[in-house]
């Protein structure tokens, strides 16, 4: 899952303001995590403690009020309501946080009913789980060793996205979206066109739209994929969170084997 914050950093100051080109600083000024890795990290803590999706949500939420980017509108609504009832959301948020789910199961059916229960405590609309879960079973695939081609193939016929597309083809016609649907398909492409995981941070960021919470996306599976996050991005990404957030993901990745 430190993929996913490595993404939701570098991207966090292009999803206004897009930069449809692989060739970029890969941390630069003004670069910070944002809600989408504040959300990692509660799914991850959620996890280990094995306790409700949708408490942990609202308490990160909460302890992190101000983020770069900020909150999406009606999941602001929810955080600072006493209700704990979804409101329907389609939105890509529930793909941009379940990366903890990929790398935790050891069973693709456990890790397609987690995504779920983590993505429907907000984002209970059949759009908004199917993103979580093709997210999820991504990342699954990738750990286990599967091809790009087999991961590829499972996720169209599962999930009916069009994974055919190249980055190239995208990139000139891609326009802000914050749907599951408009952005997990892009984000997977992103990561089946790469060679290398900074190479996958590279074609997300290249094709614009949300920026940050694509390359999170794309990151969770690159890390997946090519067995880790390269040492000196991982440092740096680090760096970005406080003392609390970077224990939890410490704990995750030794927990889990991902050191």
């Amino acid at each position: 899952m430190l993929g996913a914050i490595v993404g939701d950093i570098v991207g966090s100051i292009y999803e206004f303001n897009n930069h449809r080109s692989k060739d970029f600083p890969l941390f630069s000024e003004g670069c910070n995590y944002t809600d989408d890795t504040v959300l990692t990290v509660a799914v991850a803590d959620c996890l280990m403690r094995n306790s409700s999706y949708g408490e942990y949500i609202k308490q990160y939420a909460r302890q992190y009020p101000q983020v770069k980017g900020s909150y999406g509108g009606r999941f602001t609504q929810w955080i600072h309501s006493e209700s704990m009832e979804p409101y329907n959301s389609w939105g890509n948020g529930s793909a941009m946080r379940v990366s903890a789910v990929g790398f935790a199961y050891d069973d693709l059916k456990s890790v397609v009913a987690e995504s779920k229960l983590s993505a429907e405590v907000t984002h209970n609309h059949p759009e908004g789980i199917k993103g979580a879960q093709a997210t999820a079973v991504a990342i699954y695939m990738a750990r286990k060793g599967q091809s790009k081609e087999q991961i590829k193939a499972a996720i169209a016929k599962s999930f009916g996205y069009d994974l055919d597309r190249t980055v190239d083809e995208i990139r000139h016609v891609y326009v802000f979206n914050e749907s599951c649907q408009e952005t997990v398909p892009e984000a997977i492409i992103a990561f089946l066109e790469s060679n290398s995981f900074e190479d996958a941070i590279r074609n997300g960021i290249s094709l614009g739209g949300d920026s940050d919470t694509l390359t999170c996306i794309t990151g969770g599976i690159a890390e997946a994929f090519y067995g880790g996050v390269p040492k000196d991005i991982a440092d740096k990404a680090l760096s970005y969170l406080d003392a609390d957030m970077r224990k939890v993901v410490e704990e995750f990745r030794e927990r889990y084997g991902l050191c």
